[in-house]
């Protein structure tokens, strides 16, 4: 009469033992902590995609996967820092790799990286990430900037060309004005990140340079021109109404509203109108050229932590599925921007792609961010006087001297 006391506790043992081999082999897996951007609603699943990928061909890794707006990033990863919790992996904008790099934070991964793997890249991309001769980073997105101008807003304003200068582009704007209604002639960021290279593009085809033979160059003739020239178009009423209330995300959703008729940004817009306003007749063109040509290159970067646990682990993550063909053909093509492997380049919607051609050509125009410490508290002070500029608050020469003293400053420690 036993014998069903016995069997239920023999059965208890063996669930309590199978529970105790589930448990212990979950606690074995060796955990891979990845933070990225969101650049679009398409980003957590391609990296989901990734993470499962590898952990099929390793079960005993467990990929844990976070996705941060792009606003939010660098103080989260600052945080994590200082906490001593950093990611294993983070994608992070390049130009913080400076300071990265300055305070041990980056893993160099030239003992991991392999001739094959390196010759995969499109050798240029690679530049901004290498630092006193040593790779910090892997390029995972890449931009050049263009103009985007609204086809039918410029044909109904009278116009036939997009503006191949910033004067005509004024003229232009004007006669989208004369129009009436909820409609602008040209886009202007004014709030949070990038707002310093929105006024970027302005700046280098006026002549000017952000930093000058160690000195800051933001004050200079032509920096305080290409500043006016922003300032005036607010004043005459061809931008869309306060600029520093718009984000890029705002006045791109303006233009995919047909409600901007020029806009300067990156490549990854088209993605976006193609799935958001596949109806919007648009097209590309170069950013206006002021006393010269030039456009504004960008390059996103995945890199190591020092203080990870699991430095090859995350090498192979990166090697074997973050930069396999399969995943950046997938990355590239969802989220919009230029190849950075030459795998990506000789695919057929990429070569056969005739807009790409306006973010091409100008890559010997580009300029990038130049690769200094303390690059963030520089851009914080050129934000600062656009903002000023662009509220009325002060007059471009005013703002700039200030923000050059600031950079100055920031320099000589």
């Amino acid at each position: 009469m036993f014998k069903p006391r016995l069997s239920r506790g023999l059965g208890l043992l063996v669930g309590s033992v199978a529970l105790a081999v589930t448990l212990a082999s979950a606690q074995a897996k060796t955990t891979l902590r990845v933070v990225v951007a969101s650049y679009s609603a398409a980003t957590q699943g391609i990296f989901d995609g990734m993470a499962k990928d590898f952990e099929a061909a390793h079960p005993d890794v467990d990929v844990k996967v976070e996705v941060i707006e792009w606003d939010n990033l660098q103080q989260r990863l600052t945080t994590d820092i200082a906490g001593g919790t950093a990611p294993d992996i983070a994608m992070i904008g390049t130009r913080w790799l400076v300071d990265y790099v300055k305070n041990d934070i980056a893993e160099p991964l030239d003992s991991y990286i392999t001739p094959e793997f390196k010759g995969r890249f499109i050798e240029s991309f690679m530049s901004p990430s290498t630092l006193d001769g040593k790779i910090y980073g892997l390029p995972v997105a890449a931009s050049a900037r263009a103009m985007y101008y609204n086809k039918d807003l410029l044909t109904k304003a009278g116009v036939t060309e997009p503006p191949a200068t910033w004067d005509a582009l004024v003229d232009d704007a004007k006669k989208v004005k004369a129009l009436g209604g909820d409609v602008y002639g040209f886009g202007l960021q004014g709030k949070e990140i990038e707002t310093d290279a929105y006024w970027y593009y302005s700046l280098w085809t006026h002549g000017g340079e952000i930093l000058e033979n160690g000195k800051s160059g933001v004050a200079s003739p032509g920096a305080i021109a290409s500043l006016q020239l922003y300032r005036d178009m607010i004043d005459q009423g061809l931008t869309e109404p306060q600029p520093t209330g718009s984000n890029r995300q705002d006045v791109e959703r303006l233009f995919k509203q047909g409600r901007i008729a020029m806009l300067l940004t990156g490549p990854w817009l088209r993605g976006q109108i193609k799935t958001e306003a596949p109806t919007l007749n648009y097209a590309l063109a170069p950013i206006p050229a002021g006393t010269t040509k030039a456009t504004y290159g960008v390059t996103d970067s995945l890199m190591v932590f020092k203080s990870s646990q699991v430095k090859p682990l995350a090498y192979q993550f990166l090697s074997e599925t973050a930069f396999s063909p399969k995943w950046r053909i997938e990355f590239t093509t969802k989220e919009g921007f230029l190849p950075v492997t030459k795998v990506e380049a000789d695919q057929p919607i990429f070569t056969n792609d005739p807009q790409l051609k306006a973010f091409t050509a100008m890559l010997p125009y580009a300029h990038f961010a130049p690769p200094v410490a303390n690059w963030e508290q520089m851009v914080d002070a050129i934000i600062r006087a656009l903002q000023l500029v662009y509220t009325g608050q002060a007059k471009p020469d005013a703002a700039l001297k200030e923000a050059a003293a600031s950079i100055d400053a920031i320099t000589a420690h």
